[in-house]
């Protein structure tokens, strides 16, 4: 059945020719039957739709290309970020993935939006041969409004097929799962993998490269806004508590991940959140686990007791990168215009593992600028293949992967917005004290819930600061709920020589890495 205005023949515009029923713009209901009559997904005991990804249980970066083609060559940051795909090449495997989806018994679309602020939003289409994935994208994606749903225009279009791999011999992909962009014509099509986030993920690219050509910044950060008014956004790579950090009961949700920063002020692009959930304790963070127990969410790769339907979200057997998708409306302190002004604020995560980074620091302009390029944390062993000690990693305006132009683009309008609106800049370290990961130990959440409080307040904004003598930051001496010693990484080792090295030695990458950056990556 067609719905929602949605007609074959308005398929057949993005070259699909539906052999089977078309169903368009389903409610979170009719796509749980859907997804559970296609054998694709589970019911948990809480109400959740619980799905399995298969072989490809995260984003696949090395399998994204953009195409080259003469819209866009001259704006995009190539290299291994963005990856070129000939036009002739992108055209096959639309034609391929075209007919693949032409074939299915069963077509399912999502219209809606990217962007909360209406002068900034993309109208994004999003096609599927599954059920739970278009449930996903309705999660992530901002819904219209029957009134908006009527005159829905797609400016961008999502063609996705799991399903189908592509040959590499003959598509110029690596490997059978793919993800290619087409800037231009605002297309993007995905094959071979059922990891969802590929989907939030490539429209949260097509805003990046948006955005900027309309003034606007994007950012991969989180965001939220006090009772006073006082917004703040929190960047981060995964595991330094973006998401976690910003859900806080006593301040508004605007977003987990992914927003702009206009002439208006801060807006979501997404219209839900995308949390990871490997040990997710009810205790410590309440509004995702509630979030994540309810109707409608969707969890990917969790372990399920096959009898009780139990979720066991301590079990990382199927992998570390178990998610929960869902409404934002799901928190329920989030805002619902998922706008706020310029913010007060600005947190810059990171989850230092060689312990050296002080708890709390305030940032100049310049060092703003340098640890936006750099975009430090560091992976700590089990994370990854191969990672046996802490290693350091790098994410150009902690969000490098998303990035189609260069990093300088994002790094000049943050400072630009910063210069117009006089924002505070904090680098938190939610990572470890008392030594390095193995010997120390991670930072109390306590304590850096403590550090954020104080930070979001405006109360550490002319706090007594000391000058860290190797990272040249300005560290609060005392802050209110902080034990005092936390707040000097080197009084908190035993090995005081051991320290002095370790520091210095990551002081340098940072430097080093940042002149890279600003030199063009």
């Amino acid at each position: 059945m067609s719905t929602a205005g949605t007609s074959d023949k308005e398929l057949q515009a993005h070259g699909i020719t539906p052999g089977g029923e078309v169903h368009a713009n389903l409610s979170t209901a009719e796509l749980y039957e859907h997804s559970l009559r296609q054998g694709h997904a589970e019911i948990a005991a809480s109400g959740s739709l619980v799905v399995s990804t298969g072989a490809h249980t995260g984003r696949a970066p090395k399998d994204k290309f953009v195409v080259e083609e003469p819209g866009s060559k001259d704006r995009i940051w190539w290299g291994n970020v963005n990856k070129p795909i000939s036009e002739e090449h992108a055209a096959g495997l639309g034609e391929k993935i075209r007919a693949h989806l032409s074939a299915q018994p069963d077509l399912y679309i999502l219209d809606a939006f990217a962007g909360a602020d209406p002068d900034q939003r993309l109208a994004v289409r999003v096609i599927s041969e599954s059920a739970w994935h278009i449930l996903f994208a309705k999660n992530l994606f901002i819904n219209p409004t029957p009134e908006e749903l009527a005159s829905h225009t797609p400016q961008a279009t999502v063609i996705h097929a799991p399903s189908f791999n592509a040959d590499p011999a003959v598509d110029g992909t690596l490997n059978p799962n793919f993800v290619v962009v087409h800037p231009t014509n605002l297309e993007i099509l995905v094959g071979g993998t059922y990891y969802a986030g590929e989907i939030k993920k490539s429209i949260f690219g097509l805003m990046n490269d948006r955005l900027p050509e309309q003034g606007v910044l994007p950012m991969h950060c989180s965001a939220n806004v006090g009772e006073d008014g006082r917004s703040a956004i929190f960047f981060g790579l995964s595991g330094t508590g973006k998401t976690t950090l910003s859900a806080d009961p006593e301040r508004g949700l605007i977003g987990d991940d992914e927003h702009g920063w206009g002439d208006a002020g801060i807006f979501n692009i997404e219209g839900g959140c995308y949390a990871k959930v490997i040990n997710l304790s009810a205790e410590a963070e309440p509004e995702i686990w509630e979030a994540s127990h309810q109707f409608g969410s969707v969890l990917e790769n969790v372990v399920m007791d096959p009898h009780t339907r139990e979720m066991d979200l301590d079990d990382g057997s199927n992998t570390e990168n178990t998610r929960s998708a869902y409404d934002l409306t799901a928190i329920p302190n989030s805002v619902p215009e998922k706008r706020a002004g310029h913010p007060s604020t600005v947190i810059m995560l990171t989850a230092d593992a060689f312990g050296v980074l002080p708890p709390l620091a305030k940032l100049s302009r310049d060092q703003a600028m340098d640890y936006f390029l750099v975009g430090y944390t560091a992976k700590v062993a089990g994370t990854e293949v191969g990672v046996s000690e802490p290693e350091a990693t790098f994410s150009a305006c902690f969000g490098a992967p998303f990035l189609p132009q260069p990093p300088s683009v994002y790094a000049d309008m943050l400072g630009h917005r910063l210069d117009q609106h006089g924002s505070t800049v904090w680098l938190v370290n939610t990572g470890w004290t008392g030594g390095p990961y193995g010997i120390g130990h991670r930072m109390p959440i306590k304590a850096t819930r403590a550090i954020i409080r104080g930070a979001l307040s405006g109360a550490l904004e002319s706090a007594e600061t000391r000058t860290d003598p190797v990272f040249g930051l300005e560290v609060p001496i005392a802050v209110e709920g902080v034990e005092p010693g936390l707040l000097n990484p080197r009084e908190t080792w035993d090995d005081k020589d051991a320290y002095d090295a370790k520091a210095s030695e990551l002081a340098t990458q940072i430097a080093e890495q940042a002149k890279k950056m600003r030199a063009g990556g």
